[in-house]
């Protein structure tokens, strides 16, 4: 299991030393194909279409709606309610609160402060 892990190791090292050996090279061919000069290509004509003849949709009348008669509806005879009496509800005497006296506060004189030196 241990050898596998090891293997895997060397290629990512090898191809790390091989990325870094040769970079320059790669970037000396990057500006090369960058300072070509590049071809001009000819556009392609494209064919022209035919114009499509306008479709004309005729028109169509509206068709009539039916009328549906209105049903009759029989009317009811509206229902009589007999008056009833109003009746008077008994009032309740008020009930007579006795005025009570007003309570006297005593007086009371201030506190005693003794004199200060």
């Amino acid at each position: 299991m241990g050898q596998h892990s090891n293997i895997s190791s060397l290629l990512l090292f090898a191809f790390l030393n091989l990325f870094f050996i040769h970079g320059n090279i790669t970037g000396a061919v990057a500006r090369h194909l960058l300072e070509m000069p590049v071809p001009e290509i000819p556009k392609p004509e494209l064919p022209k279409v035919p114009a499509l003849p306008k479709l004309e949709i005729p028109t169509l009348p509206k068709p009539g709606l039916p009328t549906i008669p209105k049903p009759k509806i029989p009317e009811l005879p509206k229902t009589k309610f007999p008056k009833l009496p109003k009746l008077k509800a008994p009032t309740m005497p008020k009930p007579e609160i006795p005025e009570l006296p007003k309570p006297t506060l005593p007086s009371l004189s201030p506190p005693y402060k003794p004199a200060t030196p």
